[in-house]
């Protein structure tokens, strides 16, 4: 068994496979040095992230994939499953062995899961870009939690950074920590404390963290949605299909 550590990056990744063609050593398992290691190992390699070496991967995959294909396995790499890293070294090499397209040779088993994945973090992506909603905060900036089921943030950042190009805004993935401020001008990643996370896992913030204009909208808005819904029509079935209950404690009327 031939293991790969590496330092769970897309350009590390990459650079995984430019060390097994080097080498001539490929992996039978690829994990980053957090990961618990294998009992059995007969072999294993720490591969150092080199970017000029990811870039000729890269640009080699350029040639042989269209940008249909570059981007599903930019999508499957975000999806952060455990499988992710052997599925792309694999789908990588079966296209750099063929002289051929083998993007769209579906009869391939690793070739149909990275469209099976990459469509369903682009379907998430696009249900953020319907479902996020944005709280104005006593200081004007307006603040968004979500936490997606994968890492899709920097997926929907173009989206609103186009529709929403005239105000601060923050969107923060509770479950990765981190999010994305905009602030008219340039995007920037930011962090909060332990303490902060706790409660924008709520989905809702303190009444005293909102302005009095947004406390009030709220306000107006669940007593507008209440007034129009027509109980004996309530089809919660219907409704969990049309919009997931996962995105339900970031909609004030759901709140």
């Amino acid at each position: 068994m031939i293991h790969f550590f590496y330092d769970k990056t897309f350009d590390g990744l990459l650079s995984c496979v430019f060390f097994a063609y080097e080498q001539k050593r490929f992996p039978d398992m690829i994990l980053s040095e957090s990961d618990p290691k294998p009992l059995f190992m007969d072999e294993q390699y720490y591969v150092p992230t080199e970017k000029e070496k990811s870039q000729r991967v890269w640009a080699a995959l350029e040639k042989k994939l269209s940008k249909t294909a570059q981007n599903m396995m930019l999508h499957v790499w975000l999806s952060e499953l455990p499988e992710v890293e052997m599925l792309l070294f694999r789908y990588i090499c079966k296209n750099i062995n063929h002289s051929k397209s083998y993007e769209m040779n579906f009869g391939d088993d690793d070739v149909l899961r990275v469209k099976e994945i990459a469509l369903k973090v682009s379907r998430e992506a696009e249900r953020l870009r319907m479902f996020v909603r944005f709280q104005e905060m006593a200081d004007g900036v307006y603040f968004a939690p979500i936490d997606p089921q994968f890492n899709v943030l920097s997926l929907v950042v173009p989206h609103f950074k186009a529709r929403y190009a005239n105000q601060q805004w923050i969107i923060y993935d509770t479950n990765r920590n981190f999010g994305i401020f905009y602030d008219i001008h340039t995007v920037q990643e930011i962090s909060f404390s332990p303490k902060d996370l706790s409660e924008l896992k709520l989905g809702k913030l303190s009444d005293e963290k909102l302005s009095e204009e947004e406390a009030m909208f709220q306000k107006l808005w669940k007593e507008y949605f209440q007034s129009i819904t027509i109980k004996e029509r309530i089809n919660l079935k219907l409704q969990r299909q049309m919009m997931p209950k996962k995105y339900w404690k970031y909609l004030t009327e759901m709140q």
